[in-house]
């Protein structure tokens, strides 16, 4: 077990381990006891009753937050021509073809999300090894290949989220910052809640969230109780 310092103690000192908060008392409790020296993240982690060893119990996907993280994300595209100007216009950090896959395979990744083109698949399916350990493998599943580049750098830079069960089950994502109003963090909450209970497996039996737990970078997690009740954005 990790050792925790006097600052966090004080802070598990604040939280009722046997209560489960609402939503938004829960994420205003986060914010209240957040103490770093910076704006720390506030990071849902909510755990499923899914097997993720089945393939048909795999839950992953994007979802656009309504108010972002808060992050500054730098997407690169993978593309050519036409679709290269515009990944530039609509804001991309970095944009290329064979010299952005020569980058990558020279161990430059500067950037946080990765988008292409189908017909650059072919070449950026040689950085699997290199780039699907760290969640930047483009996928059709998430949107991130496709024609649309210029769509898709947008709803990337304002705050599109991946969400993905590990082998665990639990989906760990960042809904945004803790100098968000309370209001924004809920709303943010609320919408992958329920984008989570939407693309719930039908081969999944039982109890589908297991948990919820929310916390901020360096704090302890607080503990929800799993519903979008009427006091959600109360």
């Amino acid at each position: 077990m990790p050792k925790h310092g006097k600052k966090y103690k004080q802070q598990l000192a604040k939280v009722d381990r046997s209560k489960l908060y609402t939503p938004r008392e829960g994420l205003q409790l986060v914010k209240d006891i957040a103490a770093a020296g910076f704006d720390e993240t506030v990071e849902a982690s909510i755990r499923l009753g899914v097997d993720t060893r089945k393939a048909d119990q795999n839950v992953r996907g994007s979802i656009s937050l309504p108010h972002g993280t808060g992050k500054s994300i730098r997407v690169a595209v993978f593309a050519e021509g036409e679709k290269a100007r515009e990944a530039e216009a609509a804001g991309a950090d970095v944009i290329g073809s064979d010299d952005l896959v020569a980058q990558v395979q020279a161990g430059n990744l500067n950037f946080d999300a990765a988008i292409a083109t189908p017909n650059m698949m072919g070449k950026v399916g040689r950085l699997g090894r290199i780039l699907g350990p760290r969640g930047l493998m483009p996928n059709p599943k998430l949107g991130t290949v496709t024609m649309d580049v210029s769509r898709m750098v947008q709803e990337l830079k304002a705050g599109r989220v991946e969400y993905r069960a590990d082998r665990y089950g639990i989906c760990h994502v960042p809904i945004g910052k803790t100098s968000f109003p309370v209001e924004k963090l809920a709303e943010n909450y609320g919408v992958l809640f329920t984008e989570l209970l939407r693309v719930k497996p039908a081969s999944a039996k039982g109890r589908y969230v297991k948990s919820v737990v929310v916390s901020s970078t360096m704090g302890p997690g607080v503990r929800l109780d799993g519903t979008i009740n009427r006091d959600f954005l109360a």
